[in-house]
């Protein structure tokens, strides 16, 4: 029987066995994986996944088990399996499944051309982006170049007249390269992801990005502790975002373990951030028609020029908030029970070119690296250590390594003066370089 059919199958078996509700999760698919080093092929891997998830809910006692055999013996079995772990469980009256019928049209997120594309092809691409990246004179060796792709379908019934399927792919490579000085060693690393593969930036730019990355950081400086603006690179986004992702989570905020947890409503940062959740998202990588328990997704203002609007939820969460899904629910696959997690989610775009920042800051440090946790999304504190550049008079004056970048969200998030216009939704969490007028620098 066919995957829908199967999935509908199981949750009729789930009721017939004294479930009063059923939901499954079913996914099946594929992954390849290359990886080549100087010229030579290190790593071809392709493997196919599968399986299914279950939920039973039995007089508001829910229960899971899951299954990598879709055979209807091992499906009966797990289902009789939940149904049993449920007996221990306490009883909540939210835990309820959605009835959301709705589904939200995406386009681009089906590319059958990457499973077409030989197998040969996709090695030259990581062996041509080698071969470009050591071209430049200040590149001494490869770290190895690395393809990924995966394509598979998601269907997801329920018991509530829920029944939805979706296929999607993707692919990416990268490269990541070494640069030497006498004694010093610098690493730097490029990737492109994509849900078509003629989308795929060509090997040559891939190697100049990475090639740039690595010869730029040699010869660094140390400059002396003190406040000053910080100019936060598309490529650490996440530092900010993460923290913000976890504050906004519902369950946090119904347990008070969020600074953003009273501040529904207000003001939380310059009239120059707006943060989106976007689902819908053509092409988007991160984007789906429906969320990890068939919610239909959408496209929500989270932050609106300053001022925060909106928290996340799955439907249990949201049903213990009083409130509906928010189309949030996500999955790390058929094996986890749906948590809360964004889709498409970055800061939109402003109105300056990131040259016309630099430009504009007299003293500061133009963000290209950032270790640790960024925001913590708890007590709103940040720190990290930092590496990138420094900038004297508007201008690079020299790499910096081994600083440290320290405050609180409030300071960043209302200390947003300057949004560039560079935004390239190409991950799942984005943002354009943006300017924080002034942070504690630790040095020497």
């Amino acid at each position: 029987m066919d995957s829908r059919t199967l999935a509908e199958w199981i949750v009729k078996t789930c009721l017939k066995k004294g479930a009063d509700g059923a939901e499954v999760y079913l996914e099946s698919g594929r992954q390849l994986s290359l990886a080549v080093r100087n010229g030579e092929i290190e790593t071809v891997q392709e493997a196919a996944t599968g399986g299914a998830g279950l939920r039973v809910f039995v007089q508001g006692r829910m229960a899971f088990a899951a299954s990598n055999d879709l055979s209807e013996a091992a499906l009966a079995d797990a289902a009789g399996r939940a149904i049993a772990f449920a007996g221990s469980m306490t009883a909540d009256r939210s835990n309820v499944l959605p009835d959301d019928a709705a589904e939200t049209p995406v386009e681009g997120l089906y590319d059958p051309e990457i499973a077409a594309v030989p197998l040969e092809a996709k090695i030259a691409l990581l062996k041509t982006a080698e071969k470009e990246a050591l071209k430049d004179p200040r590149i001494t060796k490869s770290a190895g170049a690395r393809y990924g792709e995966g394509e598979g379908e998601v269907v997801i019934v329920n018991s509530n007249g829920v029944a939805k399927s979706a296929k999607s792919a993707a692919c990416s490579y990268g490269l990541s390269v070494v640069a030497e000085k006498g004694d010093q060693k610098s690493s730097g690393s490029k990737s492109c992801g994509r849900r078509a593969y003629a989308d795929l930036k060509p090997p040559a730019a891939i190697a100049a990005e990475a090639a740039e990355k690595a010869a730029g950081m040699l010869d660094p400086k140390m400059v002396k502790t003190q406040r000053a603006a910080v100019i936060f690179h598309p490529d650490v986004a996440g530092a900010l975002l993460g923290g913000i992702i976890g504050a906004i989570n519902g369950e946090r905020v119904l347990q008070r373990a969020s600074f953003l947890a009273e501040k529904l409503d207000r003001k939380i940062a310059s009239d120059l951030l707006t943060i989106i959740d976007d689902g819908t998202m053509p092409k988007g990588p991160a984007s789906s028609p429906f969320d990890g328990e068939g919610v239909a997704t959408a496209k929500k203002v989270i932050v609106d020029r300053g001022v925060l609007r909106g928290f996340l939820y799955n439907t249990i969460v949201a049903r213990r908030a009083g409130l509906k899904s928010t189309g949030n629910a996500s999955r790390g696959g058929f094996r986890s029970l749906p948590g809360i997690g964004p889709h498409n989610f970055y800061i939109a775009a402003g109105a300056s070119r990131p040259e016309d920042i630099v430009r504009a800051t007299k003293t500061g440090l133009l963000l290209k690296e950032v270790t640790g946790y960024g925001i913590n999304p708890v007590n709103g504190q940040f720190s990290g250590g930092a590496a990138g550049f420094w900038i004297e008079n508007g201008r690079i004056a020299f790499p910096v390594k081994g600083l440290t970048v320290a405050g609180t969200a409030e300071e960043i998030l209302f200390g947003i003066d300057l949004v560039g216009n560079d935004l390239e939704l190409d991950r799942g969490t984005a943002a354009p370089t943006f300017r924080v007028k002034a942070l504690q620098i630790g040095g020497e």
